[in-house]
């Protein structure tokens, strides 16, 4: 089911999510962070902003919807993209796998 309007939060660039951090053409995802349940376009427009710590999604919560595709703006539980092989599963469109240098920042490991 398409999200609604969802506002990301950060140093956002564009429509897609892209933010001042990240900003390739596959840059294309925001992450819900669970220390305050709004998305950011990356840990480091979190860490500039939100004023807190970021907290990270334990393995029983990937169920959760955490993760939106900038380019259909789908919501994916935090498996659906760990295990999307970087491509949204509703639009096919290519995430960055780089991302995965970071998952720790987010995702229980």
């Amino acid at each position: 089911m398409k999200s609604r309007s969802i506002i990301i939060k950060g140093k956002t660039i564009d429509e897609q999510s892209r933010c001042a951090h990240y900003h390739s053409a596959l840059d294309i995802i925001a992450i819900k962070m669970k220390c305050c349940n709004e998305f950011y376009s990356c840990i480091h427009c979190h860490e500039e902003e939100a004023g807190h710590s970021a907290e990270v999604w334990s393995k029983k919560e990937f169920s959760i919807k955490a993760i939106l595709c900038g380019v259909c703006k789908n919501e994916l539980t935090i498996k659906q993209y760990l295990e999307s092989n970087y491509e949204c599963p509703f639009c096919k469109a290519a995430f960055n796998p780089g991302c995965s240098n970071h998952n720790h920042f987010y995702f229980e490991t």
